[in-house]
Parts: C-alpha cells; structure tokens; sequence
C-alpha cells in the first residue's frame, strides 16, 4: 500500500490515505495504454463522411464528345472520376469505427494511467472538494492551492453540480466522476486530482 498526503481545498495538511499497489502501484503498461486509447477515439468517431461514386453523380448519357479531333483525351462519359465534376475513386461511405476490446485490456491501462500520475508525482488527493454555489474564482483558488498543473482532472465519487459549474469555464479544468473516468482524460491532463472519497471508490470499484 503507497502512502499519499492529503491536502485539504486551502493546500494545508490533511492527514494520509492508502493507495492500493494493485491499482496505483504497478509497472505502467504503454501498450496496454495506447491500445485503450485508440479504441477510445475510434469509438468517437461518427463515421458520417461521404463522397458520391460515378454512378451515383448527376450527369452521364451521351458522349461528352467526339473521339477524334479536339486534341483531347478520348472519354466516353462526364461522370469519369478524370473529369471535372465527376465521380471520387472509392468514395467514403458512412460507417461505424467502432470495436470492442477485452475487459483486462481496459483495467491494465486505466491502472497504469494511474500508476502513471502517482510515480510522476502529479497525483493529488484532496481530503473534500465542495462549494455553496458555483464559483469559478473559488475553484482557481483551490486549484493553486494545491499546486495544481494548469491541465487537470478533478475526479469525484458523485456528480456534485457546484463543482462542475465551478471548473466548466477554466480552460484546461475538467472535473469528472468515478463511473465516467477514463484513460485518455487522465493521460490528457497534466495534474489528476482525487477526492479522498473518490479515491476509496476507485479501490473499491477495481478491487
């Protein structure tokens, strides 16, 4: 078990927490990494590109024009991809990007993304995170005092609306839930920040 200090939302001390060397303590695995990565952004892709086939362009019919003595290259119909206007050699067609990867696949890099962030020292855990209303200067101000990069994923156990509205207009800020958290947010970011209640859950999810 790793032994990580705790800060509190005004940077002082807050005492420890235990980090599970089975999810925050293993040797990274960049395969594993990039394989969930890509799966990720395949996945987000829409698929919507299309381009129209010669058969599927208006125009066609008669012969554009005569074979012979215009001094240029013989062709026989206006939809040819060679003619202005016509057809695109092996159009894009609408289609899904998306594929599956194993369940072990998944956890081997979401526990080396946050292997990653501990051995890098960019991981802060946060003893309570909350606010009265939305305020986005409050936000700023934790955010500094916990030496925060200016890139950061703040993760919670639940949806807290305060904290969301809080971190939505700070560029580079992205707060995030348990259940929602994935590789290529936490490897996007600079700093991932924790509560301590979403570090436990974390545990408790990947045990």
């Amino acid at each position: 078990m790793a032994t990580v200090k705790m800060l509190s939302m005004t940077g002082a001390d807050a005492g420890t927490i235990e980090l599970s060397d089975a999810i925050f303590g293993i040797e990274p695995n960049e395969y594993a990494v990039h394989e969930v990565i890509k799966n990720y952004l395949a996945n987000q892709r829409q698929g919507t590109q299309s381009a129209l086939t010669r058969g599927e362009v208006r125009g066609g019919g008669r012969k554009p024009f005569r074979q012979k003595g215009t001094g240029r290259h013989r062709q026989g119909h206006s939809t040819d991809p060679s003619q202005i206007g016509g057809g695109v050699v092996f159009a894009p067609k609408p289609r899904s990007y998306r594929y599956t990867i194993n369940k072990k696949l998944r956890r081997l890099a979401m526990f080396s993304a946050l292997s990653s962030k501990l051995q890098e020292n960019d991981l802060i855990v946060i003893d309570s995170l909350g606010f009265e209303a939305p305020k986005t200067k409050e936000m700023i101000k934790v955010l500094e005092n916990v030496s925060a990069a200016k890139k950061a994923l703040i993760i919670t156990a639940d949806t807290d609306e305060n904290v969301m509205r809080s971190a939505a207009n700070i560029p580079g800020v992205k707060v995030s839930q348990v259940g929602q958290m994935n590789v290529y947010e936490i490897i996007g970011h600079t700093s991932l920040i924790l509560t301590k209640d979403a570090a436990e859950k974390i545990q408790e999810v990947y045990a």
